[in-house]
């Protein structure tokens, strides 16, 4: 579940963090720093005061108000700075709840961040009586069927199953008013574009179209022009990307081989907290965790080919603390918080990511990377670096501005 909410003792390091972030704008943007402020229904902003959030976080300041006006919208954030909630809070706000058909569409890249923006919608929308479903791969046609049959006003899913549903004339789309694409460049890249355009030829004309992500190529930018209408741009410098609060370090390895014997040295430090290890390859993530299990070191793993019902238990495990380490690929890598039981005030996130490979490009760095040290939490990041791997840190530094140093001996104590 998107754990966007900030503990009151951190709110005020949060603010000042926030502070720094560079916006540009394609406009004057209005910044609305209270909920109060924003024309939200009441019912709603009841939720939303509910659910544990005090005040909108930066993106939330500039974006809610445009989106809930009806405008088109390109909101880029960094990872942990309320994305997914600020999607649920917009969604709630644009539907009528007096109507049973669907009226928001959200669309997400993996099955686990759309159920996750279909539980932040139900438990913001909790006082207005929302109805949503998350139509995802891996789960049961015939559920999805009957939850569209009885009634939903917003549809969160991944853009096969969507798609499917609309073609099988079960997700009626005439009364569509709002499409959200969330993780926009992973939408709008090749493995997605074609689902994406097959889904948006069934929605109406009128239709408000908002891209959130967290990286925004410009060849995603330009691609837009086909289907957004003089859309407010609200977009973070790329040399302001890189998230404050993680250390980024590398452990040089010279070959392939040596970075298993690594891995199981920092295993004590891994398990001081809870750890994600990213893997570029499902193969890999196979191997390193029966090779971990091998040496009887308690480890976990998760990749997009296994069963749902595999990959829900995996995440249950994880968020409840059950489970220290997660060995997965980048299917982890976007938008899903990790917490633990939790009170309105208490909240817990990754604190430690591994690349055990280094990313195969330079914009799922800061996605992996953006699993720790979230709202203002210390976070670390350790890249293990082959000889052949130099020339790609350097370029990742290079990208965002960033400094990448040599793991120091007491990184145990930066966590």
């Amino acid at each position: 579940m998107a754990a966007s909410v900030v503990p009151a003792n951190r709110a005020g390091r949060r603010e000042r963090e926030e502070e720094k972030l560079v916006f540009e704008t394609s406009e004057d943007v209005e910044v609305t720093t209270s909920f109060d402020h924003m024309g939200i229904k009441e019912e709603l902003l009841r939720g939303i005061y509910q659910y544990g959030f005090e005040k909108p976080s930066a993106i939330q300041q500039r974006a809610v108000l445009p989106i809930i006006r009806g405008r088109d919208v390109i909101a880029q954030a960094q990872s942990g700075t309320g994305k997914t909630s600020m999607i649920a809070l917009t969604v709630c706000q644009v539907v009528d709840t007096s109507s049973s058909e669907v009226q928001a569409l959200v669309l997400s890249p993996t099955r686990e961040l759309a159920s996750q923006t279909e539980k932040v919608i139900l438990a913001l929308g909790g006082y207005i009586n929302i109805q949503a479903h998350a139509c995802i791969g891996g789960k049961s046609v015939g559920e999805d069927i009957r939850k569209l049959e009885y009634g939903v006003q917003v549809v969160s899913g991944t853009p096969g199953r969507v798609c499917d549903m609309i073609k099988r004339r079960t997700l009626r789309t005439r009364a569509i008013k709002l499409l959200v694409l969330d993780e926009s460049d992973e939408m709008l890249s090749r493995g997605f574009k074609d689902q994406i355009y097959d889904v948006y030829r069934y929605l109406p004309p009128e239709l408000q179209v908002v891209l959130i992500s967290a990286t925004l190529p410009n060849e995603i930018l330009e691609m837009t022009n086909k289907f957004m209408t003089d859309p407010v741009r609200i977009l973070v410098k790329r040399d302001e990307l890189t998230l404050e609060g993680i250390k980024q370090f590398f452990v040089a390895v010279e070959r392939e081989e040596w970075k298993f014997d690594t891995l199981c040295d920092l295993y004590d430090t891994l398990t001081i907290t809870q750890a994600v290890i990213f893997c570029n390859t499902k193969r890999k993530v196979e191997w390193l965790t029966q090779k971990m299990r091998s040496c009887n070191f308690t480890v976990s793993s998760m990749h997009g080919d296994m069963p749902q019902k595999e990959r829900d238990a995996i995440m249950n495990e994880f968020r409840s603390g059950e489970t220290r380490v997660l060995i997965t690929t980048d299917v982890w890598a976007r938008g899903l918080d990790v917490q633990q039981a939790r009170t309105s005030t208490i909240f817990y996130f990754v604190s430690l990511v591994i690349n055990y490979d280094l990313p195969n490009n330079r914009e799922l760095y800061i996605h992996r990377i953006g699993r720790s040290g979230r709202f203002g939490r210390k976070g670390v990041a350790i890249n293990f670096v082959r000889n052949d791997d130099i020339k790609i840190l350097r370029d990742i530094e290079q990208y965002y501005s960033t400094q990448i140093d040599e793991m120091p001996m007491n990184v145990a104590d930066l966590i």
